[in-house]
This record gives C-alpha cells, sequence and structure tokens, in this order.
C-alpha cells in the first residue's frame, strides 16, 4: 500500500490529472486564457474534491451500492453549489470569467473518478490526502496552461505586463484553438519530462 507521502505526489506528477490522465478537459481548455482563471477553478476543483472525498469517505459504508452514484453525484452538486454561492458574493469578477463552467464541476469526471475509484474504497485521512494531492495537482496544470495562454496571447502574466511594446501577442492563443496548441505543447514537454523522471 502506497505511503501518505505517494498517496499525495501521486496526483501532482505520477497521475496528475491532465498532463497524465487528461482527466476534465472541458475547464482546462476553456477557462484557461488567463492563469487566475486557470488558478480560479482549480482552487474551485480542489474545494469540491476535498469536501466530496470527505464525504463520501465517511457514507462509503452506509450508502447502498445501487444508488452510490446518485448520492455521490448529489454531494458533489452540493459542495458546487456552496462554491458557486461563494465566488459569486465574494468574487463576482472570477465567478463571471469562469461562467458555466462552474456549475459543470458537478459533471468533471476527475472528481466522480476520485469518489467512486478511490474515496468509497479508503478512511478519511487517505482519501483527503488524495483529494489534496489530486486538487494540487489540477490547479497547478490549469494555472501553468493559463500562463502560457496568456504570456504568448496577450503578453501579461496574472495581469501583470511582463512583455513591454516589443511584444507582439498572438490572439490565437486567446482562443479555442490556441488551448488545444499550448496543451499539446505541454503535454509533449511534460511526456518528455516524465520519461527522464522515470515515471512513464
Amino acid at each position: 500500500m502506497a505511503t501518505m507521502a505517494q498517496e499525495f505526489s501521486k496526483g501532482i506528477l505520477k497521475e496528475n490529472p491532465v498532463f497524465r490522465l487528461l482527466l476534465g478537459m472541458c475547464p482546462v481548455l476553456a477557462v484557461t486564457i488567463t492563469a487566475i482563471n486557470g488558478f480560479g477553478m482549480g482552487i474551485a476543483a480542489t474545494f469540491v474534491l476535498l469536501c466530496s472525498n470527505i464525504v463520501v469517505s465517511l457514507i462509503r459504508n452506509v450508502v447502498p451500492a445501487r444508488v452510490r452514484i446518485p448520492a455521490y453525484i448529489l454531494v458533489i452538486a452540493t459542495f458546487v453549489t456552496v462554491t458557486d454561492l461563494v465566488l459569486n458574493a465574494f468574487l463576482p469578477a472570477l465567478h463571471d470569467a469562469l461562467g458555466i463552467f462552474i456549475p459543470l464541476i458537478v459533471v468533471n469526471c476527475m472528481i466522480m473518478g476520485r469518489a467512486e475509484g478511490f474515496a468509497r474504497k479508503n478512511p478519511l485521512g487517505r482519501s483527503i490526502i488524495d483529494a489534496l494531492g489530486m486538487g494540487i495537482g489540477f490547479t497547478l496544470a490549469l494555472t501553468i496552461l493559463g500562463i502560457v495562454r496568456e504570456v504568448l496571447g496577450a503578453g501579461t502574466v496574472f495581469g501583470a505586463d511582463i512583455t513591454g511594446t516589443a511584444f507582439e501577442p498572438m490572439a490565437v492563443f486567446a482562443s479555442p484553438p490556441g488551448a488545444f496548441i499550448a496543451l499539446g505543447v505541454l503535454l509533449l514537454i511534460f511526456n518528455v519530462l516524465y520519461k527522464k523522471m522515470g515515471l512513464e
């Protein structure tokens, strides 16, 4: 059985939801126009994942097998609603930028996959560590992709100009095709790094 450290680090490196498992691609491609959007979506998804894993792990022995999927969806939807309301109340600009992709966290296959594939089979402590590792890995991936797209598409990082007037932004990276291009290049880079690290 994996140690707690291995359980935590697998979501960041070996089983990164974006760069290794290619999960949750809808928000990955749609909201990463800027680094702050990617970071915000990652934090929102991490919160939902952590809370869902906690509840699913706690109720795993009392929910009948035949209704476990609807029960998990209800749990996830509850925390997505909380996230949506909190963002709308305290970070309205980010809430507007993320838009429909906040409610769509309910059907994010990474979150349902961790609930079904991990939290329902493991005790609370391991479920929390798994959620934190996967959530941080997801957040890092979205933030990295957001930084790349923002730098190339606008010449800024987290809204701060870093390239000056000499740089001509490439508008394609602020569009949907740019998301696919940037993600493809990052997947290539990370696959090479994973091979060198012996994580393939």
